[in-house]
């Protein structure tokens, strides 16, 4: 794409946002910033964290909390209520900082506005959701139960969807009652910057919604600090492993992850053939940079050609669109977030080569392209990585079946569960699968994905859960109280 984009249409962020103030960092460490789509320079001097500005961070967040908690649950609904709305009214502002650094399409980046939206707005309701339990211990006396916030917490956001999972984070954290310091992804960061500052701007009290840009010694700091009580993460299940480690070496922080995730989607033949269709290419979505995303397809053998043709006509489309302005609505495609993410899809594309049947062949001719299209595979050994391991790019495996016992057995063979996919018109069928898969989120001719039911991983694919009311409740912890007859 040889289009520039006017850099003067809004300000992009480049401090970190501590306790209502856009301050320096004390590493004195700067990140420069480029379009992975333009190659112009986006911000030349993004400050990064260390670990005394976490400690800043930290020592601003237990100010803010007292400030949080000494204001009336009904002025913090309203407060939430506000920040809602200046989100909404900064819709466009928020999707262009992501668009032009990443190449996302803008009707993506307001789609995760959204979600924000959405999210502050459901949780704000909330703060009366957990009222406790009373009970008589015989006849001496009675107990009861009531849910009390973390206090100080942590959330490690990701470079494909940073938005909408800040949104997941900070809208139950401080419904709840909690204080959030949130790190920003190390290549998308603008979009969450500019969301604590709306924030404050709303007037929610310094200290309350923190955010910071750094790397691996800023999260390990916040993963290990003292007066943390709770963190939240989203992201690789390496980085997960290595998260729980530091919580429990540190304080033992109750931990939230979600991960990755390599989530298959099964089509039986009464399937309505246009809605397999278009989840059968969910895999396109991010260009595949999405942990929840279907990325192994199990068509029964009676519609697979079908199936399989009109995926590639779905494939011809988006390549068709390739390349394109990412800030035109009609834009649906985009590159890899950045160079590490290219350069390892490009190696997982070429050892699936060797293990599976290449059917559409994304590959571009320059090596250090970011445009790597859709690429589809069939047939692949029983052991391949395609089949096993999550690639975060434009890749799908597309197998044949004619046993259902077989197909859970095979959809389950995974070190993975966050999601899976059933597509078919019998409601038996649907239920049957619906138990039998292994994942926590299933989605049954739609997708698995909604903000007032719970969303989290079986397996590696993470631990404990966000949205819905169980994902409120993983922000509170129960105390108890017994009382005896005096």
């Amino acid at each position: 794409m040889s289009t520039k984009f006017d850099l003067n249409r809004y300000r992009v962020p480049s401090k970190l946002f501590i306790h209502g103030e856009w301050v320096d960092s004390k590493s004195n460490k700067t990140r420069a910033f480029s379009s992975i789509v333009s190659g112009q320079s986006i911000c030349p001097d993004v400050q990064w964290a260390n670990a005394e500005d976490v400690d800043i961070a930290v020592e601003s967040a237990m100010k803010g909390l007292k400030a949080w908690q000494a204001i009336s649950k009904t002025e913090r609904r309203a407060l939430l209520l506000r920040f809602a709305k200046l989100v909404k009214e900064h819709t466009d502002e928020l999707a262009w900082l992501d668009s032009i650094l990443t190449g996302k399409p803008v009707g993506l980046g307001r789609f995760e506005v959204n979600a924000v939206v959405d999210a502050l707005e459901y949780y704000a309701t909330f703060m009366d959701k957990f009222p406790g339990e009373t009970t008589v211990v015989e006849d001496e006396g009675l107990t009861y139960t009531h849910y009390q916030p973390y206090g100080v917490c942590a959330a490690m956001l990701p470079y494909n969807g940073p938005l909408i999972c800040t949104g997941m984070k900070l809208a139950p954290a401080l419904a709840a009652g909690n204080v959030l310091i949130s790190k920003t992804s190390e290549t998308n960061p603008f979009g969450c910057l500019r969301l604590a500052e709306l924030a404050v701007q709303a007037g929610i009290p310094p200290g309350v919604a923190n955010c910071i840009n750094g790397d691996v010694e800023a999260g390990s700091a916040l993963a290990s600090h003292m007066k943390i009580r709770k963190i939240s993460f989203t992201g690789s299940v390496a980085v997960g492993k290595q998260i729980q480690i530091a919580a429990a070496k540190s304080n033992l922080k109750r931990v939230t992850l979600e991960l990755g995730g390599k989530s298959p989607i099964i089509v039986f033949p009464d399937a309505d053939m246009d809605k397999a269709v278009q989840m059968c290419t969910l895999f396109l979505t991010l260009n595949g940079q999405g942990c929840i995303l279907p990325t192994r397809a199990y068509v029964h053998e009676s519609v697979f050609d079908e199936i399989l043709s009109r995926v590639k006509t779905v494939v011809q489309s988006y390549r068709e669109n390739m390349r394109s302005d990412p800030l035109l609505d009609e834009t649906w495609s985009m590159p890899l977030f950045h160079e590490r993410q290219r350069d390892s899809v490009r190696s997982f594309i070429e050892r699936a080569k060797q293990e599976a049947t290449l059917v559409v062949d994304g590959y571009p001719e320059d090596p250090k392209d970011p445009y790597i299209g859709p690429t589809i595979f069939t047939n692949p050994l029983p052991t391949a990585q395609v089949l096993r391991e999550e690639a975060f790019g434009p890749v799908l495996v597309i197998c044949a079946f004619n046993d259902t016992d077989k197909v859970i057995e095979l959809a389950n063979d995974t070190e993975y569960g966050l999601g899976a996919y059933v597509c078919t018109k019998d409601i038996g069928t649907a239920l049957r699968l619906s138990n039998k898969l292994e994942a926590g989120s299933i989605g049954i001719n739609r997708s698995a994905y909604a903000i007032e039911t719970p969303f989290g991983g079986w397996k590696q694919s993470g631990q404990n859960v966000e949205n819905g009311r169980e994902g409120y409740r993983d922000w509170l912890q129960v105390k108890t109280i017994v009382i005896g007859a005096s």
